[in-house]
């Protein structure tokens, strides 16, 4: 693992579908736990589940491209390989997308592959991967 990275506490409302969520369809390490949370590797990252009784991830949602984005969410950027890998384990698994894999801003700044997904406990989740990593951040 390179540093520096992030850590993110995530809320949940079962331990139990955390694991089989981050651990068995997103393939994510599992590391140190407790009886009410669980650390992940989240590819480099450690991501830590966390559960509050009744919580339920709520979002909103903003247009982008002409899909309703859900807000907030969190996800990672991956190469376009890695990304079409994951989406083909996550439709393995039988996971409902809130936004299905597809290409957003085609030949434009920003080019990017995008999906979004709910966990479980209905946190969003985004992965997308650059055509360009230079145009990460481009305007």
């Amino acid at each position: 693992m390179t540093l520096p990275g992030f850590h993110l506490a995530l809320p949940v409302d079962d331990l139990d579908h955390a694991r089989a969520f981050y651990g068995d369809v997103l393939g994510l390490d599992q590391g140190r736990s407790a009886d009410a949370w669980i650390d992940w590797n989240f590819h480099g990252h450690q991501l830590v589940t966390h559960v509050v009784a009744g919580h339920r991830g709520t979002a909103g949602h903003n247009p982008v491209d002409g899909h309703d984005v859900p807000v907030p969410h969190f996800g990672l950027l991956l190469t376009i390989k890695n990304f079409h890998v994951l989406a083909d384990r996550l439709r393995a698994a039988g996971t409902e997308f809130v936004i299905e894999p597809y290409l957003r801003f085609a030949g434009e700044p920003g080019e990017q592959w995008t999906m979004f997904l709910l966990d479980p406990a209905g946190n969003a989740l985004e992965f997308k991967a650059f055509r360009d990593e230079s145009q990460v951040f481009a305007r």
